[in-house]
């Protein structure tokens, strides 16, 4: 894999929603982006319905996304697609499309938990009742 295989560019939006929300949460754009993956994965709409060609956003290298739990992030993600998907499909294209699409439904579902507290509260509630 080449070094362009280790970094992804995220949309000009999703930057945006990053910069916003990261002063409102405290939370850096790692912290974000996992995060953002977890929402989208969680949505009902698939993936592939879904298009970010905008690449004019943050430069987010692999490592910082997905630590440690790489292998875990990718199997959810194969999971979700219900099909498995080569390293080169899973980072960085099913990550930035994950990460874009999840930047706005994380900033709406802020947006409507009006402060951090909310918002971990309705997620966890949200997940418990799954």
């Amino acid at each position: 894999m080449n070094i362009l295989g280790f970094r992804l560019k995220t949309s000009k939006e999703t930057k945006e929603i990053f910069e916003e929300l990261g002063s409102k949460m405290n939370l850096k754009p790692f912290a974000l982006s996992k995060l953002a993956i977890s929402l989208s994965i969680n949505s009902n709409e698939p993936i592939d319905l879904y298009t970010s060609s905008d690449n004019n956003g943050l430069d987010l290298n692999r490592q910082t996304i997905t630590a440690q739990y790489d292998a875990l992030f990718k199997a959810l993600i194969e999971q979700d697609l219900g099909k498995s998907i080569t390293d080169d499909e899973y980072f960085p294209h099913y990550v930035k499309l994950h990460i874009d699409r999840g930047a706005v439904i994380l900033k709406n579902k802020y947006r409507y938990s009006g402060n951090l507290r909310n918002f971990i509260k309705q997620n966890i509630n949200d997940s418990t009742s799954i």
